[in-house]
């Protein structure tokens, strides 16, 4: 079978590659503030886990239209954010809002959610969030100072990853670490099961090898 990331993310689909899976991979062009802000004027405030299950949702439905479906028997839509006293935060942007980030997290501890939304060629589907905890190093002014000035953290959900430069600056997760880098592999395992689809046949033939 093969399987279509909806997802600019470049770790998530590494992540699947060593999985032995090769992925095709479309962006979705989903609006997420918007997104985010009609929902919660339809159902009021909406939990970080709410969020990302709908984010994820919505991406993997708007690839559904493009060229790159045509090929797939199924696609997966991912979306994380970082969860720190049950405040989402996504991608900082800015250097300075990267370094506000950092400042509050060292030496605490936050959840990190990833939504996973699968898409079956027939119509079926189903979600769910993966949560990992995530503890971080009460590092110094100046290491943080160092990591944003690479720009790394600017585009990262939470500011951070740990398949990267801040690897070094995340004293330990519990839970799954792969939903750290963006997308859950035992979760998604679960989630096609239930969908009647055995992990085994998203292997590449390189895999299978």
């Amino acid at each position: 079978m093969r399987l279509l990331l909806a997802s600019a993310s470049p770790a998530r689909a590494e992540t699947l590659r060593r999985a032995g899976i090769d992925p095709l991979v479309a962006v979705s062009d989903v609006d997420e503030d918007a997104l985010v802000r009609d929902a919660q004027l339809e159902r009021g405030p909406l939990s970080v886990e709410e969020v990302v299950e709908l984010l994820a949702r919505a991406k993997a439905e708007a690839v559904l239209r493009t060229a790159a479906a045509r090929d797939a028997d199924l696609v997966v839509g991912c979306d994380s954010l970082l969860d720190l006293d049950g405040e989402a935060m996504g991608k900082p942007g800015t250097a300075d809002r990267a370094r506000r980030r950092w400042l509050r997290m060292r030496g605490r501890e936050a959840v990190l959610r990833t939504g996973h939304w699968v898409r079956m060629r027939d119509g079926r589907a189903r979600g769910a969030v993966s949560a990992t905890t995530v503890r971080f190093a009460d590092v110094g002014e100046d290491e943080i100072d160092a990591y944003v000035a690479t720009g790394e953290p600017l585009r990262l959900a939470g500011a951070f990853t740990i398949d990267g430069l801040g690897a070094a600056f995340v004293a330990g997760v519990d839970g799954d670490p792969h939903g750290v880098v963006g997308i859950s592999l035992p979760l998604l395992r679960t989630v096609l099961a239930d969908l009647g689809v055995a992990w085994p046949s998203l292997w590449s033939p390189a895999a299978r090898a």
